[in-house]
């Protein structure tokens, strides 16, 4: 197996200016740099900077992958917009996740080992783009990528079966959460037990505009003031902020987290058999659409074959004389298809007697001979 490693890094609140562009470029000849970008792969050799430091002083997403089964995400946060207690308390029995201060941000770094790769060709271009509305999501107060770290704990059974998850669900599921699952492996019949409940910070559904129109209603004008001069001035937190606050309203549909680990898992499991059960019963309905269009195919091609009477059996003959495997395997096919009309018909003493005759005939033709068996 080659090597491959992709790198990719994302700017988002505050572009590359030249100088940030030329301490990357001394980093790497070959990468692509942009004002909001570093993207690099390798086959061989390695990356010289450290993503770690490079997140620090100029990025606020890093994207790894490699061939051989690693998988990293790193996300900048603001530390005045997220609640660094609420997100420990989300982490603290993962594996594989750290939460590190790095001055006024918080650097979320997941790393996952495959151990057995399905794909070991895979592309890590377009993942970073599906992953980065995780970090404005978060930002605005939806904790449901939180939840999804807690369910790789329960996935690799480091967590025991009482423990209570951390939301009551994380549905319904966004582009970028199920991205997220698919790009660490998450077990998809254990998402979608996670997912058959609401997330009490998901501001969705019809009622979605109402809230967030009373939400703005209710703000006092100074601060409606503010809020438009930051916007005006560039501000990029303000949309988060305001997103974060219309989340933290009391909702009548918010219900409290009751199921377990365990309980996700038997309903992964229930929903696993529910599956399995579908995709065998429509496998069973395609074979028996498949199985009437081939009956129905030879009927009509046994009827063609009546239709054309002792005609038949001189093309048998052409066919044998051409002395080659498809001539061989066009007159052993028309020889099975008499023998079923014989059957159905009542004639078989007549067509044992003519292939008979045929056998004697073409004996020494013996891949004519091996065809004939194998159809007879």
């Amino acid at each position: 197996m080659s090597e491959y490693q992709y790198y990719e890094f994302q700017a988002i609140d505050r572009p590359l200016n030249e100088a940030d562009r030329q301490s990357l470029r001394d980093l790497s000849t070959r990468a692509r740099i942009t004002s909001t970008s570093f993207t690099n792969s390798y086959e061989w050799g390695d990356f010289k900077g450290d993503p770690a430091h490079l997140m620090e002083r100029w990025f606020d997403m890093h994207l790894y992958l490699a061939n051989w089964g690693t998988r990293r995400l790193m996300i900048r946060f603001p530390k005045r917009l997220v609640d660094l207690q609420r997100f420990d308390g989300f982490l603290r029995e993962v594996d594989g996740v750290e939460l590190t201060p790095s001055g006024e941000n918080l650097i979320l770094d997941i790393v996952y080992e495959e151990e057995e790769p399905e794909d070991d060709s895979e592309d890590g271009s377009g993942w970073l783009a599906a992953l980065t509305p995780l970090r404005t999501a978060v930002l605005g107060g939806d904790l449901r990528l939180f939840y999804l770290l807690w369910l790789m704990a329960v996935q690799a059974e480091t967590l025991g079966p009482e423990e209570v998850a951390p939301l009551p669900g994380i549905g319904p599921m966004t582009g970028e959460l199920e991205a997220f699952a698919q790009f660490f492996g998450l077990d998809a019949d254990l998402v979608a037990a996670a997912a058959e409940r609401p997330a009490e910070t998901t501001l969705s559904g019809p009622m979605a505009s109402d809230a967030v129109r009373r939400f703005v209603t209710a703000l006092p004008d100074k601060e409606k003031t503010e809020m438009l001069v930051r916007l005006i001035e560039g501000d990029p937190y303000v949309a988060s902020e305001l997103r974060k606050s219309a989340r933290s309203l009391p909702s009548a549909s918010s219900a409290a987290a009751t199921h377990t680990a365990a309980d996700l898992r038997a309903r992964a499991g229930a929903i696993c058999d529910i599956r399995k059960r579908e995709e065998n019963e429509r496998l069973a309905a395609e074979r028996k659409r498949q199985e009437e269009k081939e009956a129905s195919a030879r009927r009509a091609r046994l009827n063609a074959i009546i239709q054309r009477g002792d005609a038949v059996w001189r093309e048998v003959e052409i066919e044998i004389a051409r002395r080659n495997a498809s001539g061989y395997d066009a007159a052993a096919n028309l020889l099975a298809d008499l023998k079923t009309i014989a059957e159905q018909n009542g004639s078989t003493a007549d067509f044992t007697h003519r292939l008979h005759s045929i056998r004697e005939l073409h004996a020494r033709k013996e891949r004519f001979i091996e065809r004939l068996a194998a159809r007879q």
